[in-house]
Formats: structure tokens, sequence, C-alpha cells
């Protein structure tokens, strides 16, 4: 009953672990389009980064989309400097599994990604995503800019309301500034691709964003 209480609620400073200073090894490229998945990254291109569940399913998800450049798996919004996938499993960094989107806006808007997010998990499940539970899998949009956190917030009151018209409950999601974006391990990087039938652990609540509504 301890170690599931520590996994539903978010360490403070000194409960969490101290994590180190190296840096996590990933692949220079991209498994699936081979671009370069550390900065710096192409410029006027965009990044965002979005929590949603289990990071393997998400990410597949986004490199999907026409006009994103990479995908990277990792750990966001916690304390322990980089931290172990075990450790974030642990629920003791404070960290979320989160996606790193680095798009290009001529493309692919903010808004359109902003939609795929919604539709694509139930971001009013609190620490948790399905069977997936613990505060690494929880609900959040973590932006880049003012403009952005602008958009993130209206896009939410949409999806809002229409997840009401649908029985749902309040949405969890946090927004909040990019904190620092930690990669998660090689062998999580575009883990789908690798391994097709693999473990998703996403499914949406089958309401409609409804992209229309968002203005650029």
């Amino acid at each position: 009953m301890e170690f599931f209480t520590k996994k539903m609620k978010l360490p403070d400073a000194d409960n969490a672990l101290p994590g180190r200073s190296k840096e996590m090894s990933v692949p220079e490229r991209h498994f699936v389009n081979g671009n370069l998945m550390k900065p710096p990254f192409p410029e006027d291109f965009e990044q965002a980064i979005f929590g949603m569940g289990c990071f393997w399913g998400a990410e597949r998800h986004f490199w999907e989309q026409e006009g994103v450049y990479i995908t990277a798996a990792g750990y966001a919004g916690g304390i322990t400097p980089n931290p172990t996938y075990e450790e974030v499993c642990s629920g003791l960094t404070g960290h979320n599994e989160v996606v790193l989107v680095v798009f290009d806006p001529t493309v692919v808007t903010f808004e359109v990604l902003l939609a795929l997010f919604w539709e694509s998990h139930d971001p009013t499940q609190g620490m948790r995503q399905g069977n997936d539970v613990g505060t690494q899998y929880r609900s959040g949009i973590y932006t880049f800019s003012p403009e952005q956190s602008a958009r993130a917030e209206a896009s939410m009151a949409i999806f809002q309301n229409n997840l009401r018209k649908g029985g749902y409950e309040a949405i969890t999601t946090e927004i909040y500034c990019a904190p620092e974006f930690y990669y998660a391990e090689h062998y999580h990087q575009q883990y789908l691709a690798k391994v097709p039938n693999g473990y998703c652990g996403l499914g949406g609540t089958g309401v409609c964003y409804k992209r229309e509504a968002a203005k650029s």
C-alpha cells in the first residue's frame, strides 16, 4: 500500500531521488525518419512536449503526423536530474513520461498537434492512463512560448465542453511552461517502430476535438 501511495502522489524535493549529472545516451538519428535526435534543430521549427500515458504509444501518434521533424521519448516535470526508467517508475522522481515533438509550423500547426493530443488519450484520469497507474502517466502539455500556452488553454476549454457532452468528468491535464526535458533510454526511442506489435496502452475517449473550433 505504501508503494502504491508513492506512485499516486508527487514527491517533494526532500523525498525525490538524487539522479545524476550524466545525460542519457540516445541514438544520433530518429529510427523512423533519420533526422537528428538532438539540437540544433532546423531554424524556425517549433517544439512542444506532451504527456499522455505510456510514451511508446504517444510517440507513434506524433511521428506519424506529417510535418513532425522528430519525436523523442523522455521524462519531464519532475525533480530528479537525468532519471532512469526504473527510477521514474518508482514514483520518486516526480517526472512524467513525455514525448518531445519538433515540428515545422508551415506544414502542421500546433492546433493540429493539440487535437491529436486530446483525441488520443483520456485526459480525465488523473495519475493514470487506462491500466497504467502512477504519476508518470498523467496528462500534460508543456509549452515553449506564451502563445503556445494560450492556445493550449483555449484548446482545453474546447475539449472540456465536448467531453461534458459525452458524459466525461473534468480534465486533469496540467499545462505549464516546458521544464527541462530528459531523453529516455535508447531502447524506448521509437519503440513501436522497432516492435510493431508492442504494448501501446493508449485509448481515446471517442470524443472529437473539432479542429475547426481552434483559430490560429
